[in-house]
């Protein structure tokens, strides 16, 4: 498989899930990616990330997009789904299994989390040991993961896995040791996160990446899969994260509300504090176009 040329033209995205409503996390993100796009003059998609089918909401897909457009943040091109898309990622997995960098694995969770050396945090995630690479040893086979190790041999690729956040900086992970050989498709045959991102981020040729900060550590993954399936890696940006009370991430998962758009510019200037943005008064387009102007100028 080979990648998508980027021609120079910036092209960025924002992917919600329709698993709930937006909330002020979420507009940080979407705001982010949009005036880092207007900024560089380039375009900006919305793409729906609904391959976790069981946990998407019917109807949450339009309040998302209404959400949007009441802050005046508009899609540049069609809206792509996920749901969509089940043929190309099975097609990225065969590609991978035919070039020997793919396997099936039929370990449960129960049986990696067993497997670990370490004491695992509240927050961290199993690292795979590998115990299917050579095989399933007649068990039946449960999901489906990328060969780190083979992936850097056929690719003479680092061990280290470096990148360069426009935030933060120089980024790296030994993605073997700190992940392990991980998912792309999962045992209850949904296709896991990492495999859908790369595969859409490719097809509709994002050149930069602009998302939660939440969201840093899946990069080094992504990475390594983009090098496996011959696609063209984009420039990342990870943005700062709205905090609830008890200092975790504001998430639909910890009950965070919906946004309150009674009054859009509050909510935008909100969103816009987070990124270090003065607030603003007058319409909702004067504003827009003035964070544009300081974030082309930062």
């Amino acid at each position: 498989m080979t990648g998508t040329a980027y021609s120079g033209k910036y092209l960025g995205r924002f992917a919600p899930s329709p698993t709930g409503p937006l909330h002020a996390g979420s507009l940080v993100a979407a705001l982010a990616s949009w005036l880092q796009a207007r900024a560089h003059d380039g375009q900006w998609l919305i793409r729906i990330e609904d391959v976790d089918t069981p946990r998407c909401i019917p109807g949450v897909e339009a309040i998302i997009l209404n959400q949007l457009a009441v802050c005046g943040l508009h899609s540049d091109g069609p809206i792509l789904r996920q749901s969509d898309r089940s043929a190309q990622y099975q097609a990225a997995l065969d590609h991978l299994v035919a070039q020997g960098l793919a396997y099936s694995c039929a370990c449960s969770r129960k049986e990696i989390e067993a497997a670990q050396t370490r004491s695992l945090t509240r927050h961290s995630a199993a690292v795979y040991p590998g115990t299917c690479r050579q095989g399933l040893n007649g068990k039946a086979a449960r999901a489906w993961r990328l060969n780190v190790g083979a992936v850097i041999d056929t690719f003479n690729l680092p061990v280290l896995t470096t990148w360069n956040d426009a935030l933060s900086g120089q980024q790296t992970q030994n993605v073997a040791t700190a992940v392990g050989d991980f998912v792309l498709l999962r045992a209850d045959g949904l296709w896991a996160y990492q495999m859908a991102v790369v595969l859409d981020d490719a097809a509709q040729g994002i050149s930069h990446v602009v998302r939660g900060a939440d969201l840093s550590d899946n990069t080094p993954r992504q990475i390594m899969l983009q090098k496996a399936l011959g696609l063209v890696t984009p420039q990342y940006r990870h943005t700062p994260l709205v905090m609830a009370a008890d200092g975790e991430k504001l998430s639909k998962q910890n009950g965070a509300l919906a946004l309150d758009l009674s009054n859009p510019l509050a909510a935008l200037n909100a969103a816009a504090g987070v990124l270090g943005l003065p607030s603003q008064s007058g319409s909702l387009a004067c504003a827009l176009a003035h964070w544009v102007q300081l974030t082309r100028q930062a």
